[in-house]
């Protein structure tokens, strides 16, 4: 794990630190907005290319990155930005299984008619980085319990989930129910 210089970013929700963590081929993003108080406010982000950058409405990614920026701006905290597109299958992949959510198979029977798993994600280098630079408490926003259970086991206390949910609409409902009864994430609004 190799980390880049800090440099200052500034953007339309407020200024940030950002720096780079390379791990073998993978770049993840880590942005910092002062001040850090323990537990840091976290949102641990797994790229996603159609959400964050296109605006897709089939996710409710680029709403959830779009929040967390906002908020993080507001009361300090910690964006880490993680290289693993497509729950981890790449965006090939990612785009082969919406062809085949566009034929009926929901978003986990489509990655396994491609061959892979429902998620391939990992939080562990999110650890790694926290213990890097002394963060060991954090109050999460996620609505995934995976990334609660993978920080927690690499050391870091979360103290808090803080939900990230945005309104569903036609285009991610069924993709959010989904995620809700086939991989468990803690969703409300569906």
């Amino acid at each position: 794990m190799e980390f880049s210089r800090e440099a200052r970013l500034p953007t339309e929700v407020g200024e940030f630190r950002i720096f780079v963590v390379r791990e073998g081929e993978k770049e993840h993003v880590v942005l910092i907005r002062e001040p850090l108080v323990e537990p840091v406010l976290l949102r641990v982000h797994s790229e996603c290319f159609t959400g964050d950058v296109l605006g897709s409405l089939r996710c409710d990614c680029g709403e959830q990155l779009n929040y967390a920026l906002y908020r993080i701006a507001r009361e300090g905290g910690i964006l880490i930005y993680l290289r693993q597109e497509g729950r981890g299958i790449g965006l090939f992949n990612k785009i082969n299984a919406y062809a085949l959510q566009d034929e009926g198979y929901d978003t986990v029977q489509a990655n396994h008619q491609l061959g892979f798993e429902a998620d391939m994600r990992r939080y562990d280098i999110a650890g790694r980085i926290l213990e890097r630079i002394g963060v060991r408490r954090v109050r999460l926003m996620t609505n995934n319990p995976n990334k609660v259970w993978d920080l927690r086991r690499y050391g870091i206390e979360v103290v808090e989930r803080v939900p990230i949910e945005v309104k569903p609409n036609e285009h991610n409902a069924d993709y959010l129910r989904t995620k809700k009864l086939k991989l468990g994430h803690l969703l409300m609004k569906v």
